[in-house]
């Protein structure tokens, strides 16, 4: 069978899969330590799988690398009951994927679309395979996030984002950024604010 355009074609050690899954798991570990996220709370993760190889985003989608991602970051986040938003590439519209008990418990809206590796991205994909019940839906405000690969998931963030610094700063070769969120702070000069909620 021919090898679909796009597709990678470098198949990767089982070791090295194991390393980017503990990767991806640390830097997770990481921001969920700084964010003080709570069982409930939502994790919104873009990925690209083409820049975890040395590629340019969108070019060399890899279904195992994506599967690799997925199994670390729930590793971080099913223990502590954090939902994962996984947000599709830009084909879908960044569309997320989500277990269906979290859209049904924050009422988000669900769309209709099955993710692919060259149309949502190998990494949205394994989260459609991986979760109990998935849902896609079209947006999430999410109470942190992280993005590998620079994927932008800016637009499924709460306001305010605050950057986090974590110590893991790549995923296999892919830029590593990620964020909390705070809430916003009303008042004026005579204003005061609760210490922990910033």
């Amino acid at each position: 069978m021919a090898q679909e355009k796009g597709m990678s074609e470098e198949k990767l050690t089982a070791g090295e899969l194991e390393q980017i899954a503990e990767e991806a798991y640390e830097a997770v570990s990481q921001l969920l330590d700084a964010a003080g996220l709570r069982s409930g709370d939502i994790l919104v993760a873009g990925c690209s799988t083409s820049e975890i190889e040395k590629h340019r985003i969108g070019s060399y989608s890899n279904k195992e690398v994506g599967e690799a991602v997925f199994a670390g970051i729930q590793r971080a986040l099913v223990p502590r009951g954090i939902y994962l938003a996984a947000q599709c590439c830009e084909h879908l519209n960044r569309a997320i994927i989500i277990e269906e008990e979290a859209a049904d418990r924050y009422h988000l809206e669900r769309v209709n679309v099955v993710p692919m590796p060259k149309a949502g991205g190998a990494f949205a994909t394994a989260a459609y395979r991986g979760f109990v019940h998935p849902a896609a839906v079209e947006e999430v405000s999410a109470d942190a996030g992280i993005d590998i690969g620079d994927t932008l998931i800016g637009m499924h963030l709460k306001r305010v984002a605050v950057p986090v610094r974590t110590e893991r700063k790549n995923v296999g070769s892919a830029h590593v950024v990620c964020a909390r969120t705070r809430y916003k702070f009303v008042g004026g000069s005579r204003a005061h604010y609760d210490e922990e909620l910033l």
